[in-house]
């Protein structure tokens, strides 16, 4: 698969999770699908049956070739100045996971779940924040004994514009001569005005304004079409007199030097979102992934997991100088199915007073003998009491 491709592919997740994530004008939200689909393509690479063919619908791929689109993506984020991606895996020491699949992850940290709950959280929770600048401090899933896995994506995004704008109390104000900056496109669900905000190392951003109620998942959807050129539109340079599109207006004014001029008036915002992808399993490819009766992922692991929880944690802002924004991803597999055999268990408690020998193995001398009184310090018995079957497991 191309990179031109994977653009369309990640570009298309983002309309759909648009249509579902902002449907109100006044629904703050933020989200990344170049985030999340990095991780349901590894996912898609190795899992089968329905689960498989979901994940593939959801990311546009097929599975055989997801696991190095996936490495492809990462590796040209990575590249880009002011971007930073990275992946993360860490499995419980019972979880082997398959050689072939480890071997097509990309570049990844990877860690053991202890089965300690507030240490692995601890852990997991440091690696957000340190991939994230400390802008997204804790794991976006929740975290339990049950957890067999936990597969987890970061990206950050800082660019600094090209020309700051001019802070007014709050309102931010600059002007140009190039009118291409600011165009309308004309979309389904009407005119949509998009300015270009460039910024350093080749990363801009663009503000979109809609008709008065038009949902803002449509919105962002005829900012991405506009993008794939999908959709026509009318550059700033010819736009006609009056009222050319939501808040834009051109006029003619009195000029000195007879060069037109762009004015451009917005605020700065911060927003920041959690998203439950689970919400939205289909939407993801998540449905049948989730169905705990059976595994799902032969690829990944000869243990049977399914995904357990998976979400994403935001957090953007946009200010005179620049933007900045923070991505961490989490997707979560827990052990199913009935294990594929039955074995047998034996408890023994040799606490209080007992006997022991010391022998030589082959002649069965016994060197030495004695008897103790082995008992806990008596703070410890009742930690002993409750830990004794996570302790050991159970059949």
């Amino acid at each position: 698969m191309g990179e031109a491709t994977t653009v369309r592919a990640v570009n298309a997740l983002t309309v759909r999770w648009a249509g579902q994530a902002v449907r109100q004008d006044d629904e703050e939200t933020v989200f990344s699908a170049a985030g999340v689909w990095p991780l349901l393509a590894l996912l898609a690479a190795g899992a089968d049956g329905a689960a498989r063919d979901e994940l593939e619908r959801a990311t546009g791929i097929g599975a055989g070739e997801a696991a190095e689109a996936a490495r492809r993506l990462l590796a040209r984020l990575d590249a880009l100045p002011g971007v930073a991606s990275a992946i993360g895996l860490w499995s419980k020491a019972s979880v082997p996971l398959e050689p072939g699949w480890v071997g097509a992850l990309p570049p990844a940290s990877y860690g053991v779940l202890s089965g300690d709950v507030a240490a692995d959280r601890a852990a997991l929770d440091a690696w957000a924040g340190k991939r994230s600048g400390g802008l997204v401090p804790r794991m976006p899933i929740p975290l339990g004994e049950d957890t067999e896995l936990v597969l987890a994506g970061a990206l950050t995004v800082r660019t600094d514009w090209l020309r700051p704008f001019e802070d007014h109390g709050g309102i931010l104000y600059r002007t140009t001569a190039l009118l291409d900056r600011a165009e309308v496109v004309q979309a389904p669900c009407g005119r949509v005005t998009a300015l270009k905000v460039l910024g350093t190392g080749g990363i801009d951003v663009h503000l979109l304004r809609g008709e008065e109620g038009v949902p803002g998942g449509e919105v962002l959807a005829a900012g991405v079409g506009a993008l794939q050129r999908a959709y026509p539109a009318v550059p700033g340079d010819r736009l006609a007199y009056g009222e050319a599109g939501p808040g834009v207006t051109v006029s003619r004014v009195h000029s000195w030097d007879r060069e037109p001029y762009l004015s451009v008036t917005t605020v700065p915002f911060e927003v920041s979102a959690h998203h439950d992808l689970l919400d939205h399993a289909g939407l993801f490819g998540l449905t049948s992934a989730t169905d705990a009766s059976r595994g799902h992922f032969p690829g990944i692991s000869g243990v049977p997991l399914a995904v357990g929880a998976a979400g994403q944690t935001v957090t953007a802002a946009f200010s005179a100088l620049g933007y900045r924004s923070a991505s961490v991803t989490a997707l979560s597999g827990l052990a199913v199915g009935i294990p594929p055999s039955t074995t047998k268990r034996v408890d023994v408690e040799l606490i209080g007073s007992i006997g022991f020998l010391r022998v030589h193995r082959t002649s069965r001398l016994v060197l030495n003998a004695g008897w103790v009184n082995a008992r806990l310090p008596e703070e410890d018995w009742d930690t002993w009491e409750e830990s004794d079957d996570d302790a050991f497991g159970t059949a």
